[in-house]
């Protein structure tokens, strides 16, 4: 050290002392930086609802900033009874329509400083009620379940674990129609593929074949059944129900499977979501015949993609990262109240008016 330089000051010195242990700084570390206690140190980092004086909490954070001191959330989860996390469960995350919903929730989470941890479901009861049970030891502020699920209770498994979670002071969010959830974000897919069956009676179609999820899966059914209702209303009718589930490959498949049994030019086929329509119509394209013109093809959800495929896809709008933001504010806002999400039906090139 040349004689200029100035002597190290506590940060520096135990920043030093660190580097040669080649250890993470500690809270005892930023607590002795800032010359303060070390329950002082603890309510101004760890989340601790008590008050602490501003000088000695812009000491702290100076303190931790300079150590590159980084919060133990399990010691914020015992101060807070929580910690800062949102618990996201998703059944496919790489289904645009999930990914959609994750931008609203990490979106309002990010503006009150908390984190979102995301695990995949798989739509498997056994994995859902695991992930939750370790979820429940991490004590997140909330857990919001976007699955879409069954008529069916809920599994046994998962409803204790859910139980046990709000009965530590969690709070949950559920898409579905399981009681247990303390609010429930909804969208009305039932009065959207209603709107969506009518239009394209009014362009002029008059048959229909339809790719479901398998019966008794919520958001399938209800759309299955709006777009019935809307359609034959309007003078249509479908013939034809296929059951797959909600990825691009079962679209694909089931739409083969009906090619194979036979397609007359003409027919409009409604895909349950826009990645099953996605599917639907490569199938169409691998058989050679023509999406649009020959056959039309329609989805549900809007998601980036739908506009981009050749021709653009007719669909519903859902404001997805929307409804991701809702699911977060009902797990943060006492007075929460869902406001409406309006639903549209966008006509594209993959339904064009219908010839006589």
């Amino acid at each position: 050290m040349s004689a200029s330089s100035p002597p190290p000051g506590p940060a520096s010195a135990s920043r030093a002392g660190r580097s040669a242990r080649g250890a993470a700084a500690t809270l005892h570390d930023v607590a002795r930086a800032a010359g303060v206690s070390l329950a002082t140190a603890s309510r101004v980092l760890n989340g601790s609802e008590r008050k602490v004086a501003e000088s000695f909490r812009a000491r702290v954070e100076a303190a931790a900033a300079d150590l590159g001191y980084t919060a133990n959330v399990s010691a914020q989860a015992t101060a807070r009874g929580t910690s800062p996390v949102i618990a996201l469960l998703v059944a496919d995350i790489a289904d645009p329509y999930f990914g959609l919903i994750a931008s609203g929730v990490a979106r309002g989470a990010d503006e009150h400083g908390l984190v979102v941890t995301i695990a995949i479901t798989e739509r498997d009861a056994a994995r859902e009620a695991r992930i939750v049970r370790a979820l429940r030891g991490q004590r997140p502020q909330g857990l919001i379940l976007a699955a879409s699920r069954t008529e069916e209770p809920m599994e046994a498994e998962t409803a204790r674990e859910l139980g046990e979670y709000t009965r530590l002071g969690g709070r949950t969010v559920t898409f579905g129609p399981d009681g247990l959830g303390e609010r429930r974000v909804e969208i009305d897919n039932r009065a959207g593929a209603e709107a969506l069956g009518r239009r394209m009676a009014e362009l002029g179609y008059r048959t229909a074949v339809v790719i479901g999820a398998a019966e008794g899966v919520r958001t399938s059914d209800e759309r299955l059944d709006g777009f019935r209702a809307g359609f034959e209303a309007a003078g249509g009718t479908v013939e034809r129900v296929l059951r797959g589930d909600f990825r691009r490959e079962s679209g694909s498949a089931a739409m083969s499977e009906a090619l194979a049994e036979g397609v007359q030019k003409g027919t409009l086929v409604f895909g349950i979501s826009d990645v099953v329509a996605i599917g639907a119509m490569s199938a169409i394209r691998d058989a050679g015949r023509q999406v649009g013109a020959d056959i039309a093809v329609c989805g549900f959800d809007d998601v980036p993609s739908s506009s981009d495929v050749t021709p653009a896809l007719t669909t519903v709008r859902v404001p997805l990262t929307e409804v991701g933001y809702q699911a977060f504010r009902a797990t943060v806002d006492p007075d929460w109240q869902q406001p409406p999400l309006p639903l549209e039906v966008v006509v594209r090139a993959s339904t064009p008016e219908a010839t006589a």
